[in-house]
């Protein structure tokens, strides 16, 4: 059973989406509403009006979840051990190499196959 206090929370979160939401749709109105204003202006809005409602989104139990998500990922990334230069480089030509030998015997099995289909078919030389 869930308790008042998650009813409550729950209930809140979603006047805060709902919040959100309106926010960007009022942003996007205004931003066609004022299209007689210099560009600059309208985009400076639209993007204070975005980071309003994430702002609004980000105190939801849901945007702090997010969040959290993007913080340990940034970690993770922290402790990724990257290839050297040299090591890209190897992979690459041989990624490289080796589309190019499969290229070339696909072609080859094509011209074959090409050539079986003509004499079997009589329409070969």
């Amino acid at each position: 059973m869930k308790s008042s206090a998650e009813t409550q929370g729950s209930s809140l979160d979603t006047a805060k989406w709902i919040l959100a939401v309106g926010l960007v749709v009022l942003g996007l109105a205004g931003f066609y509403l004022y299209g007689d204003e210099p560009l600059l202006f309208r985009v400076g809005g639209l993007l204070a009006v975005v980071g309003a409602a994430g702002a609004v989104v980000l105190s939801t139990a849901q945007g702090r979840a997010v969040w959290q998500f993007a913080q340990a990922s940034k970690q993770e990334v922290r402790r990724v051990i990257w290839p050297t230069r040299p090591e890209t480089l190897q992979t690459t030509l041989i990624v490289v190499a080796m589309v190019i030998l499969v290229a070339i015997f696909l072609w080859l099995m094509d011209v074959l196959l090409l050539w079986l289909v003509s004499m079997l078919t009589g329409r070969g030389g």
